[in-house]
């Protein structure tokens, strides 16, 4: 028989959010007449703007024109695109960022997971706890994670970030050659300000790790002295790889197409010493494994930064943090603790009465209705809290803080003092 990379034996038997769905089909099947109100998995609602469906209507008709038809395009993706992430995305904020910098894909999901086939796997990984599991689950595949002990991988360094440090995690203090960090955060919903991005650029320079830095949501982003994008710390172009994604800002998470940034700046270390651009390992893998995001989905793209489309994917955005401000506020007139809901369309939200996240999860689907997912499930810093998204419809939000508000009564005092009202 085949010998198989024993890598994948060491994960768990599912992903979290599989695990939620199993749970959902569940009750559902023993209650059929319940109408589930589902805010746990991170997928829009909102149509593609007009403006994205015009440019594939376009290219469609492109690809059916011998002289317009496009095959293979370049693995790094279409000049017309990224010459807009460049000018809109970066240099409209004084950044400065090279087209051969930019890497288009088919999301961010895939290049986070991904881009570890260009590190070494002798590389010691250190993540925020919670954290997305994507970044987690990737090393233990390449082998970099060691052992699963007590809910923690054994060669990875978690930083925890909890209501006790305000949600901020210390620098770390195992050395590790690669950090991940996510801002605004999934699944917390919290940022971190220029400050206090700062000395995570300046640990990465002084400690000579990589920062890999996922802004999936940056476009949520409220608040002035958060930055939106790692490169507005002077110095990161040498320590960091930025992730950024279509598909929470403009709907696209069912076509596909998110773009990484590898700054020329950034070397690594072969085994002999000598000093390798990771920009050119990325694009030799991009050119072996990857033949591109499709002609029609990066002219869609294309179109998302064009006057009318960057209006569009606003009202799209302001759509979600409507629900965002409704699920705070409702779930704090509720007794509830949240963050979250400010820069980013998740909410946190602590379990009430000493619940564990997956009590707390059973206990809003029986009695409320309400999907979400365990704080647990996104590492053990997340045991008793609880995450729900704003990317529903607004008027399921609105019956969803509306359940919240007659079905629960809280007290600190004891887990059963969350009980429906009759």
């Amino acid at each position: 028989m085949i010998k198989i990379n024993d890598n994948f034996c060491e994960l768990p038997a599912s992903y979290l959010f599989s695990d939620v769905a199993k749970r959902i089909n569940a009750f559902k099947a023993e209650h059929p007449d319940v109408e589930i109100i589902k805010m746990g998995i991170g997928d829009v609602t909102q149509p593609i703007c007009p403006a994205a469906i015009q440019a594939m209507e376009n290219a469609v008709a492109d690809q059916a024109d011998r002289v317009t038809f496009h095959g293979y395009g370049p693995e790094q993706g279409y000049d017309f695109l990224r010459r807009r992430i460049v000018d809109v995305d970066y240099r409209s904020r004084n950044i400065d960022i090279d087209i051969d910098e930019i890497f288009i894909s088919d999301g961010a999901k895939s290049d986070t997971g991904n881009i570890g086939d260009i590190l070494s796997t002798d590389c010691k990984v250190a993540v925020t706890d919670p954290v997305y599991p994507v970044y987690v689950d990737t090393n233990v595949m390449a082998g970099r994670a060691g052992h699963l002990v007590d809910g923690r991988w054994s060669r990875i360094e978690y930083l925890p970030c909890t209501a006790e440090n305000g949600f901020i995690p210390s620098l770390p203090k195992d050395n590790p050659d690669v950090i991940y960090l996510c801002y605004p955060n999934n699944p917390t919903g919290t940022t971190l300000n220029r400050s206090q991005l700062e000395k995570w650029v300046e640990y990465a320079k002084d400690n000579n790790a990589l920062i890999l830095f996922d802004s999936a949501y940056e476009a949520y982003i409220t608040e002035p002295d958060i930055p939106h994008s790692i490169y507005e710390i002077p110095g990161a172009k040498d320590v960091a790889i930025e992730f950024r994604s279509f598909s929470k800002t403009a709907g696209f998470t069912g076509l596909r197409c998110g773009y990484t940034v590898v700054p020329k700046a950034l070397k690594g270390l072969s085994k002999n010493g000598d000093e390798v651009s990771l920009n050119a390992l990325w694009n030799r893998r991009q050119c072996t494994k990857f033949n591109g995001a499709s002609y029609i989905v990066q002219r869609a793209a294309e179109a998302l930064y064009s006057t009318k489309g960057r209006h569009q994917v606003k009202e799209t955005i302001a759509y979600y943090m409507r629900n965002a401000s409704l699920l705070r506020n409702g779930l704090s007139a509720a007794g509830l603790e949240v963050w979250g809901g400010v820069n980013a369309p998740y909410i946190w939200v602590k379990t009430p009465g000493g619940l564990s996240s997956w009590e707390f999860f059973d206990l809003l689907l029986e009695k409320c209705g309400i999907a979400g997912t365990p704080g647990l499930g996104f590492g053990p810093s997340g045991e008793g809290y609880f995450r729900l998204t704003a990317f529903g419809r607004y008027e399921d939000t609105v019956a969803a803080v509306e359940r919240l508000s007659s079905c629960l009564l809280y007290t600190s005092d004891a887990a059963d003092d969350l009980t429906r009202v009759d």
